[in-house]
């Protein structure tokens, strides 16, 4: 009989063992890798592990391959069929014509900042030789009043539809645990959300401009009123996904644990962060991903009405201008709105994935 090397074996169990714990983080990042957007990075990563490469690279084709010929088909078909199609402002653009404003617009952000840094510059210069003077009261602070480049109004947009958001989700988050618990309050509320909630952004606008108007009357307030006008109009018609997956949550808990907090006679406080919260996180979260992206279709069309400075402001004002770049800067507005979209709900869909982790520890 051949005898068994002891050195050997620890070595090899050793080596299993290090294999063992680099899947374990492995299949641990697969979550964060799934939330991000990042699936095929999975067998990417197992197959380098070793851990049967033939079928790693079917997944890796799957998840990674397949999308990028698809993407690469899409791209051809554009380029092709672009040029073909005449309007107005020229033919449509194509993706190198769309790549080439994407970098235009970028420069001309940067030519933006230096003008504003040259002028910053130049207000410290003469500021600095007032206070030498013993001028201290010719010394002014003025903000520089440059038109907003594309990035601006990209950060304008998201500021806006996270207010609207935040406002929508505070309204919609307690009505809709009140609504999952009382039958009563559900039968008063259901038929005003089936009333409210098909009405178009394009409606509610005029009539929240109106009021805004009336209301909101300082000139010097923290928001300005366009900027009101489309949170506002975004969180009247996002808030309801929010308000009837919280309700059906709630409504959906089981019996069982209802019947345990009548037992430990817990009181409404108690319930809700306890027991209600907990059983209805998902369908809530479900309906907050939902709220964010009407919220930001609906911001599109509110900032064209309103004209906020924003994302859709800059394709009203493009397509007003009518240039023969105005079609391809169009379009580029069009893959950043869909690209923010898409990485809006994969914050959502990270922040519930932390507090589902929480949650279940």
């Amino acid at each position: 009989m051949t005898a068994i090397d002891p050195e050997a074996l620890s070595k090899a169990e050793a080596k299993e063992a290090r294999r063992a714990k680099l899947f374990t983080r492995i299949n641990k990042a697969d979550a964060w890798f799934q939330v991000l957007g990042l699936s095929w990075a999975t067998p990417v990563l197992k197959a380098a592990a070793g851990d049967n490469p033939r079928a790693q690279v079917k997944e890796i084709w799957r998840l990674l391959g397949v999308p990028l010929i698809a993407i690469a088909g899409f791209l051809f078909v554009w380029a092709s069929l672009a040029p073909t199609v005449q309007t107005s402002l020229g033919a449509i653009p194509g993706p190198v014509q769309v790549w080439e404003q994407v970098e235009n617009l970028h420069a001309d952000h940067v030519r933006e900042r230096e003008k504003a840094a040259a002028f910053y510059e130049r207000q410290d210069e003469r500021n600095a030789k007032f206070i030498a003077a013993g001028k201290e009261d010719k010394v002014k602070e003025r903000v520089y009043t440059g038109k907003p480049t594309y990035y601006d109004q990209i950060w304008t947009s998201i500021q806006t539809v996270f207010f609207g958001f935040l406002i929508g989700s505070v309204l919609a988050i307690p009505l809709g645990i009140m609504a999952g618990l009382s039958p009563t309050a559900n039968a008063a509320m259901n038929p005003l959300i089936q009333i409210f909630k098909p009405v178009s952004p394009l409606a509610w606008l005029p009539i929240v401009t109106m009021v805004v108007s009336a209301v909101y009357v300082t000139n010097d307030g923290m928001f300005t009123k366009s900027f009101l006008n489309s949170a506002i109009t975004v969180t009247l018609c996002s808030l309801w996904p929010t308000l009837i997956n919280t309700s059906l949550g709630v409504s959906s808990i089981d019996k069982d644990l209802v019947s345990v907090s009548k037992v430990l006679k817990m009181n409404t406080y108690t319930k809700i962060t306890k027991l209600v919260l907990p059983s209805a996180l998902p369908l809530i979260f479900t309906g907050l991903r939902l709220s964010l992206g009407v919220g930001w279709m609906v911001l599109i069309a509110a900032e064209m009405l309103a004209q906020n400075p924003g994302l859709g402001k800059f394709v009203w004002d493009e397509f007003q201008n009518g240039s023969s770049q105005s079609l391809a800067k169009i379009m580029v507005a069009v893959f950043t709105i869909g690209i923010i979209g898409f990485l809006l709900d994969r914050l959502m869909y990270a922040i519930q994935s932390l507090f589902t982790f929480s949650n279940n520890r």
